[in-house]
């Protein structure tokens, strides 16, 4: 990656002290995507696995027989997934915004701009009952190719944004730490959102209310999912990084010398497969992890019926987990 000027923002990162994994992660099964980078990996109501690759494609897995459908052609790169009951998926689109892929294929724009900018970087999706949808963006400095940018630099450039069934679209927060992974609670009362430069999730009411429901996580916490099980899946990129944390806090100059040094020597995402799940209070109900390299920068993770698929930004595969 070509080198560029870093406008570093310090933060003080809390200690971390989290507990042990609970257990290994067990790969039973690995399904070819036809393509590059499942980043979002979601269940439809059929109980077959949604996923966007690098190439632009929305496809369907079977993750029992691994029946292969393509959905849809973005013409940019899906990120996060969201599926809807009438068969339709809503992506968002890292270089085309939010988008609707009808049933038949069809795509539309939703959303490209907000406040008269281009909408950059949205991450992920989740629809109300109503009509209502929520989205992430993830930064308005930084590009999918160089996030890591972002998450040394701290831009804390993400948001939260709704789009009311009319069009209407409102920023409901803003100054995010790489606003990520996001869902709607079970009862319908909040929404989760992963905050992947914090190591946390947040809890937004739609009443307004905002409280975080996971704090000082040990890795970046990207895509969310809600189980059949009633859990908060989580897929963890990489652990956090001993350096980038001692770092965070200092003058940003000392970042800056650190990014232009070779990426040899630079803080790196640390090569593990890494899925948590958590209850509605935030108490964790599973960490698995496994670094013998048969999967890795796990960026999604869903449950279905007992069927646990995970997804990666820098695999061909999904992976089907073994929960337990």
């Amino acid at each position: 990656m070509a080198r560029r000027m870093i406008r570093p923002r310090r933060w003080s990162p809390p200690a971390l002290t989290a507990p042990a994994a609970t257990g290994p992660l067990r790969v039973r099964q690995l399904i070819p995507t036809g393509g590059h980078g499942p980043e979002d990996v979601v269940f439809d109501t059929a109980g077959r696995v949604i996923t966007g690759l690098a190439d632009g494609r929305i496809v369907r897995i079977d993750p029992d027989r691994g029946d292969r459908t393509v959905l849809a052609e973005t013409g940019g790169r899906p990120l996060g997934l969201h599926a809807r009951a009438g068969g339709g998926v809503l992506v968002c689109d890292h270089d085309r915004g939010l988008l609707a892929v009808g049933p038949d294929g069809t795509v539309e724009v939703l959303v490209d701009t907000v406040d008269g900018e281009p909408l950059t970087f949205a991450s992920n999706v989740v629809e109300g009952p109503d009509g209502t949808i929520w989205f992430t963006t993830s930064t308005s400095r930084w590009n999918l190719d160089d996030h890591l940018g972002d998450v040394f630099e701290h831009s804390c450039t993400g948001r939260l944004l709704r789009r009311d069934p009319d069009g209407t679209v409102t920023v409901l927060l803003d100054d995010l730490k790489f606003a990520n992974g996001l869902v709607l609670t079970p009862d319908g009362s909040a929404l989760l959102m992963a905050e992947t430069a914090g190591y946390r999730i947040r809890r937004y009411g739609l009443d307004g209310t905002d409280t975080v429901l996971v704090d000082n996580l040990p890795g970046f916490p990207d895509n969310l999912s809600i189980g059949s099980d009633g859990l908060l899946w989580a897929g963890i990129a990489a652990p956090r990084d001993a350096l980038l944390d001692r770092l965070l806090p200092l003058p940003g100059f000392l970042r800056l010398l650190v990014w232009n040094l070779p990426e040899a020597v630079r803080p790196k995402a640390v090569p593990v497969a890494w899925v948590m799940a958590f209850d509605m209070t935030g108490r964790v109900v599973h960490d698995l992890r496994a670094d013998d390299g048969g999967y890795g920068f796990v960026t999604s993770a869903a449950e279905h019926d007992g069927v646990l698929v995970a997804g990666s930004l820098t695999r061909d595969e999904i992976a089907v987990v073994s929960v337990a």
